[in-house]
């Protein structure tokens, strides 16, 4: 039963109850060590199964960073196993997930090939898996004691913390709040997750002395009733802990004449006073439990402690009775961390070292590639001052961690390997290769773990040691140290050692290094190019590699001959050239190949995008999600590339359904800028439809659009299109301002971020020439220059000052929007430019192209050809406009398309006003109650006439009629009448 703790397991319950409805999310329990968390969780993990929840329990090791997903590994092995409730389901869907199955010790599974994008698709297969679980019923995953937990595990709990949005999933972690000193490596993580709406914290407090009476009271029942001097003598020694509560009752505390002769003094004492019980097999199945580390099983005990197997099995029942030990899968596992520290510590010297040493020997017994041994042969071996033996165990654990998609803890093996080398005979033979090739390991790894200034000083250091007669080496380290000084923004010296890993292979022109550094070369041409290399240095830099036989460096070389050909060069194979690059990728099948295989499919997908084939680039970005999902690459930074890609193609061609399905993904409570770049991709719809999460995206992501450019340029030119749908030009006018201040004023988005901005000054302008403020007008005119000109100049020069040679479609029609909005400034409709806009926003297809600005180009252009009195032609611009718009669900545009219906008559828009109530203005014509907003608006005949596509003359007449009928004898006291009545 649960005693004091109602509050906290409510809010646990709630959680659950939440992830049921579709609101997955995290709660972090913390308390001091035996306060009770784990028996707070269990209670919730009884509630779970029995309301048929799928319920997966792992736990950390008191094993350092060694063994990487150690929680997760034991949740899925124990949920998988035969008996286990739901099992079957769990096994399937480990089944269909071979990343995952490598996790677990009788998977049998090949270990695979290390990839620099293997912990991105281990995390995205732990997704899979529960949204897969979670289809059938909701999922409860727990993961206890956190405080021990490797970085990998740490990583993958922060990146479930934040995807996790929609999905049927409760995640619940534990950890010991005393034990996270500053320097604690899961201290920041949980003051970042804690950050995250999503997430909640628990802490469990010590027991008042109330509920430590209930306690001991449940724990005597049945026994001699617990008196209240014994109560307060227990509280008081425990401190309400639960865990030292039970420990001091049960070691006699309640025994006649107060506290016991001879009671511990020190918790330790008191823990291990529970093992003086035992006979000496039992204790000396303890002490092996306690080196042991984690789950230990009778065989393990057996071989260990030396006892024939009915002595263990015997040893074990009474261990178990006295609950030291309790069942757990297949296995035994303390009752509580704080006995295996009490027992481990306990443990002489010698003793200590003679049981790792027979771990070790067990372990080292084990085949060649079970899941975990290296890394746990490698911390029994050190614990047994083998340092051979540590030596090899850390190498061969380096190699598992990273076919894991653990690169920190691959880092951390190689780590320890090298500051083992100088203590171990003949290091090179027991490590397959000399210091600098291990050395070189460790730097890939950190690169992979997102350390790349890390891997950066390494790599430098190396430049050193390396043999300089070796000069593929030498070669391999400055391309992998170019790579990493360009991922820290050191560009020129990126450059400069780059060109040396090429130039140093120069007489060796089949080795694949120089292929790698050829690729790697060429990719800092693309930004820097000061000899004008480009393209014949890329061009012969392919045909080498491809005479190297090295495909993955090949298609690298592709994509960057792409990439600079579309910038410079009018060129309509470019698309080609990607998809090369892609089937070589693919053909490669190697760890270096993999992101370029993404690369080339985003590229792919993108040309064709911009060059109006939306067909085409519909299916490649579906074939392009599909990969990085079969890949597991759902939530890698390229993933989200190629997801938001397929989003904006589903935007363009008006399936706003689907875009909208895409976005159900894109997190709208965001705290950090990489979430929010993402979560800014769903404002495209949600602006044009005036959706009410568009407010709310915006409110989680003002505060870090300052934060990053990019999400800077995307948020706010959205946040610009809000604000002039919502009658605000000076805010939207503030947006563009604001972003066209940075280095996006430089690149083609500026072509619409100059268009938004020019709709917010012509609005501007409009308002300022009804209010006769001539100033007004003439700055509004000023700003409007500079904005075209800005189209202008992006349009036709190159971030580096060169011609532009090609414009993407979408782009051209952009120009031509900001040149008709340029016109509407000075009070112009130009039916011609509107005319323009809207056929190049078609892409050539009269029923296709970019839907949505189809529609509102010809809302202007119907505007324009009123105007000019050519109603036949407005009313079918109008008509088209109106349609797509209640199609797409586009309602500020649907708002605006029915007041100029209604102005210049060109029918009716479903939904549109109904006509105003009777009182003083019932004696009115529709026009005529027109003509008096605008009349309380401040507007002259002329605004007016011009207005409502009328005459001057013919809206004076009207003005007469209305003070006439209204009985008043000015314009302002018409106007008066209006406001009076809710119409001005």
């Amino acid at each position: 039963m649960l005693i004091g703790r109602a509050a906290e397991f409510a809010e646990l319950k709630a959680a659950l109850a939440r992830a049921a409805g579709h609101g997955a999310g995290a709660v972090l329990v913390s308390g001091d060590a035996g306060v009770g968390k784990t028996h707070l969780v269990s209670a919730l993990v009884r509630a779970a199964r029995d309301d048929g929840y799928a319920v997966l329990v792992g736990q950390c090791a008191e094993l350092g960073e060694s063994v990487p997903y150690l929680p997760l590994a034991d949740a899925l092995w124990t949920a998988a196993h035969a008996g286990a409730p739901g099992s079957d389901a769990v096994r399937a869907a480990l089944d269909a997930r071979p990343v995952l199955g490598r996790l677990l010790p009788d998977s049998g599974a090949e270990p695979g090939s290390v990839t620099e994008l293997g912990q991105q698709q281990l995390f995205g297969a732990v997704l899979g898996l529960l949204e897969e679980l979670g289809r059938e019923r909701p999922v409860l995953l727990v993961l206890e004691d956190l405080h021990w937990a490797d970085r990998s595990t740490r990583h993958l709990l922060t990146f479930l913390c934040r995807v996790l949005q929609r999905e049927r999933v409760c995640l619940v972690g534990t950890y010991r709040s005393d034990d996270l000193h500053r320097r604690h490596p899961l201290r920041p993580v949980v003051a970042e997750l804690l950050r995250l709406p999503n997430v909640t914290g628990v802490a469990v407090a010590p027991f008042g002395p109330r509920e430590t009476a209930e306690y001991l009271a449940e724990l005597s029942r049945g026994g001699v009733p617990v008196t209240a001097d014994v109560v307060e003598r227990v509280h008081r020694r425990s401190e309400g802990n639960a865990f030292y509560a039970a420990e001091l009752y049960s070691a006699g505390v309640d025994v006649p004449g107060g506290e016991p002769a001879g009671l511990p003094a020190g918790l330790a004492d008191l823990l291990l006073s529970r093992m003086e019980r035992l006979s000496d097999a039992g204790q000396r199945v303890v002490r092996v439990a306690a080196v042991a580390g984690r789950r230990i099983d009778d065989e393990l005990a057996r071989r260990v402690s030396g006892l024939d197997e009915a002595a263990v099995g015997e040893a074990l029942r009474e261990v178990v009775s006295h609950q030291l030990l309790v069942p757990s899968g297949t296995g035994y596992t303390f009752r509580h961390a704080l006995l295996r520290e009490a027992v481990y510590a306990d443990l002489l010297p010698g003793e200590r070292t003679r049981l790792h040493a027979d771990f070790a020997r067990l372990l080292a017994d084990l085949p060649d590639g079970t899941r975990g041994s290296a890394a746990e042969l490698a911390h029994h071996s050190l614990a047994a001052h083998d340092l051979p033996a540590a030596f090899a165990a850390s190498v061969r654990a380096g190699r598992e961690a990273g076919r894991l998609g653990a690169p920190d803890e691959a880092f951390g093996h190689y780590e320890r390997a090298l500051e083992l080398w100088d203590a171990v005979p003949d290091p090179e033979a027991a490590a397959g290769m000399p210091r600098v090739r291990l050395s070189l390991l460790a730097a890939k790894e950190s690169v992979r773990a997102g350390e790349p200034r890390r891997a950066a000083h390494r790599l430098r250091r190396l430049l050193a040691e390396a043999d300089p007669a070796d000069l593929r080496l030498g070669s391999e380290i400055r391309e992998h140290l170019a790579a990493c000084l360009g991922e820290i923004d050191e560009d020129d010296e990126a450059q400069a050692t780059a060109r040396d890993a090429v130039t140093m292979l120069a007489g060796d022109p089949a080795a694949p290094e120089r292929a790698w550094a050829l690729a790697t070369y060429a990719r800092t041409l693309l930004f820097r190019d000061p000899d004008g290399e480009m393209p014949e240095f890329a061009e012969k830099a392919v045909a080498e590699a491809r005479a190297a036989g090295v495909p993955g460096a090949e298609a690298a070389l592709l994509v960057t001959l792409g990439l600079w050909r579309e910038s410079r060069e009018a060129d309509s194979g470019v698309a080609e050239v990607f998809a090369r690059a892609r089937d070589l990728a693919d053909a490669a099948d190697t760890p270096q190949a993999a992101p370029v295989a993404v690369r080339a499919r985003f590229h792919y997908t993108r040309t064709m995008f911009d060059r109006g084939d939306l067909a085409g680039a519909a299916r490649a970005a579906d074939e392009g999600a599909r990969f990085v999902l079969d890949e597991g690459l759902r939530w890698s930074g390229a993933g989200i590339i190629m997801r938001s890609l397929r989003y904006l193609i589903r935007y363009t061609t008006g399936d706003w359904a689907g875009a909208q399905r895409i976005a159900d993904e894109f997190a709208v409570q965001v705290v950090r800028p990489a979430e929010a770049q993402i979560s800014a991709y769903a404002l495209f719809v949600e602006v044009a439809q005036a959706a009410p999460r568009a407010d709310e995206r915006l409110r989680w992501i003002e505060p870090l659009w300052g934060e990053d450019l990019f999400l800077n340029f995307l948020a706010r030119g959205l946040a610009a299109e809000h604000a002039l749908w919502r009658g605000d030009p000076h805010a939207g006018a503030g947006h563009v301002a604001n972003v066209l201040g940075t280095v996006y004023a430089e690149g083609d988005g500026a072509i619409r971020l100059a268009a938004t901005g020019l709709w917010a000054q012509a609005e501007i302008a409009s308002r300022a020439r009804a209010a006769g403020d001539e100033e007004a007008v003439r700055a509004a005119a000023e700003a409007a220059d500079a904005l075209l000109d800005r189209a202008r100049t992006v349009s036709a020069v190159t971030t580096d000052g060169l011609p532009r040679a090609w414009l993407g479609l979408e782009m051209h029609a952009w120009l031509a929007r900001a040149e008709a909005e340029r016109r509407r400034v000075d009070g112009v409709h130009d039916v011609d430019l509107w005319r323009k806009a809207t056929d190049l926003f078609t892409y050539g297809d009269p029923h296709g192209g970019f839907v949505y600005e189809v529609a509102r180009s010809r809302w202007r252009l119907a505007e324009a050809l009123a105007e000019h009195g050519d109603r036949d032609a407005a009313a079918a611009e109008w008509r088209a406009a109106v349609a797509t718009a209640e199609r797409l669900g586009a309602e500020p545009l649907l708002a605006a398309l029915r007041d100029l219906g209604a102005r210049a008559r060109l029918g009716s828009a479903a939904g549109a006003p109904a006509p105003g109530p009777s009182g003083p203005l019932g004696a009115l014509t529709g026009r005529e109650r027109e003509v008096l907003k605008l009349v309380a608006d401040g507007l002259g005949n002329r605004e007016i006439a011009a207005r409502l596509f009328i005459s001057p003359k013919t809206a004076s007449v009207h003005v007469s009629n209305i003070l006439a009928k209204l009985n008043v004898a000015s314009r302002t006291q018409a106007a008066a009448v209006a406001h009076r009545e809710g119409l001005g």
